[in-house]
């Protein structure tokens, strides 16, 4: 992936017969799709992988969204409020809310699903953003009261999050989710083929309204530069991409629409702190000092981004320049490993994931170069996305290429990893008593100047310790033909707002 693109364009009919459509022509009221990479599973509560969340957002709900300037807006709630000491939330919900097998949506539903979350036998992935709620009452069909043990400030953004989805109480009660997809969304699943096709169809009973398409045929092609090659001829009308070397060819198609936004998400090295000799605080201090992080965005992501701290969020966010050796240091990278009694240095195996992010291997190689001025010799290892997701949950690294999901509050964005109780804590393999307190402060703090102090100092401490190694954060692409009407690009990287396209004729 290092230097200039080459790519061999498929011709336009092996597409057409990859895709599993006309060459001549389209339904109107179908969007067809691309992206290249699959989901890994069905279950919302549990999934991790993009490629999984950017298809359940489409089938099911959360209680709350978030919109494009990270606002709270009404989903399957249409109202809620804090009581006055802040630990009780109460929720109305939608009465048009239904699930796609035309049961409404209640109380006992929320009631159940967020029980789910909390069980730990489930393995919810946001299940640490919800350790404040101590009960949860139903006092009508359309009523949810969360009592909190705390006064809780981020809880509201962590439940607009696809990971705090509303399942049927049902399908809980039968076992049935992740294996059959049943939500209140846009869009139901009618077949999904793994590595190949997805088919939605409208949710007529939307309780958000008509959408602008009767359908959405998503195809899942590996190479992005045959996804390119497929909306040159009109074979796909709408496209995710990830790869920037695909991305920025667009502009240069006439035809061809390039939406192109900053992202929360980020691109970060993780270390293994639990492993030797990243157990050392001056070895990964030296990884940090001789990282050029420029230099792997310039390389791996053709500059598209910018070199960011833990914190992604612009209002947050500190400047870079001003946290722990974000200037490369070699000198003082050799100092720090030969205190830490690494002077001849060690070798360490890095993971990644084919596909996502993309420009994973890139990454690697780049960091592999720059680390090995310091003496540490760094082997690849590139997986399949559904392999690399288990050994990252298991913590199973040295070290590890990730691109991680980004959120509009830095407690909801990191706790799962950086508390004592935060569940992703083996994916992290690092935690101490600073980080810990900094985050219950932020947590319950409702003035924005003191959250923004705790979440600077939270921010500088954890550059410092250096369990990750934070890199740049980049964009979100989408194409699109230009009869393409109505998506709204976010810095999230949601893609709801396919429910409210239309095709122009």
């Amino acid at each position: 992936m290092i230097g200039h693109l080459t790519r061999t364009l498929l011709s336009g009919i092996t597409l057409a017969a990859m895709l599993g459509i006309a060459t001549v022509s389209t339904q109107a009221a179908t969007l067809h799709m691309a992206w290249s990479q699959d989901a890994t599973g069905l279950d919302p509560h549990k999934q991790t992988a993009f490629s999984s969340l950017r298809l359940l957002e489409l089938i099911y709900e959360p209680l709350v969204r978030v919109d494009a300037s990270l606002q709270i807006i009404p989903a399957i709630a249409t109202s809620w409020e804090f009581s006055k000491d802040g630990k009780e939330l109460t929720f109305k919900l939608d009465p048009k809310a239904k699930f796609q097998d035309g049961t409404a949506v209640t109380s006992a539903d929320v009631k159940a699903s967020f029980e789910r979350i909390l069980d730990e036998k489930t393995g919810a992935a946001a299940r640490a953003n919800f350790l404040s709620i101590a009960g949860i009452d139903t006092p009508d069909a359309a009523t949810v009261v969360f009592h909190l043990s705390q006064p809780d400030v981020p809880i509201l953004t962590a439940m607009s999050d696809v990971n705090a989805a509303i399942v049927p109480a049902a399908e809980i009660k039968a076992g049935s989710i992740g294996t059959k997809a049943v939500g209140s969304g846009p869009f139901k699943l009618d077949k999904w083929d793994p590595n190949a096709k997805e088919v939605l169809s409208a949710n007529k009973g939307w309780a958000g309204g008509a959408t602008g398409v009767d359908g959405i045929e998503i195809s899942v092609l590996p190479d992005e530069a045959a996804i390119l090659a497929a909306m040159r001829t009109k074979q796909i009308d709408f496209a995710l991409l990830n790869d920037p070397l695909v991305a920025t060819l667009v502009p240069k198609e006439a035809s061809l629409q390039l939406n192109r936004v900053p992202v929360l998400a980020y691109h970060v090295l993780q270390l293994n702190p639990s492993r030797k000799p990243m157990t050392e605080l001056k070895v990964r201090q030296a990884i940090s000092c001789a990282i050029d992080r420029q230099e792997v965005l310039d390389t791996a992501s053709l500059g598209e981004g910018k070199v960011t701290g833990p914190l992604t969020i612009p209002a947050l966010a500190t400047d870079p320049s001003q946290l722990f050796c974000y200037k490369r240091d070699v000198e003082k990278a050799k100092k720090l490993m030969a205190e830490a009694g690494f002077a001849d240095g060690f070798s360490a195996t890095v993971i990644g994931a084919t596909g996502e992010p993309p420009t994973a291997a890139a990454e690697a190689q780049v960091i592999q170069s720059q680390l090995a001025e310091i003496g540490v010799k760094l082997d690849i290892k590139m997986m399949e996305l559904n392999v690399y997701v288990d050994a990252w949950l298991k913590g199973d690294f040295d070290m590890a290429i990730a691109l991680n999901g980004g959120r509009a509050d830095p407690y909801t964005m990191y706790n799962r990893y950086w508390t004592k109780a935060g569940n992703l804590q083996k994916v992290a393999n690092y935690i101490d008593d600073t980080l810990d307190s900094q985050m219950q402060q932020g947590r319950a703090e409702t003035d924005p100047a003191k959250r923004k102090t705790i979440f600077a100092a939270f921010e500088k401490h954890l550059a410092e310790m250096s369990p990750w190694i934070w890199l740049y954060t980049s964009y979100s692409y989408t194409a699109q033909q230009k009869n393409i009407a109505g998506f709204v690009p976010t810095p999230t990287g949601t893609l709801f707002s396919l429910s409210k396209v239309t095709i122009q004729q």
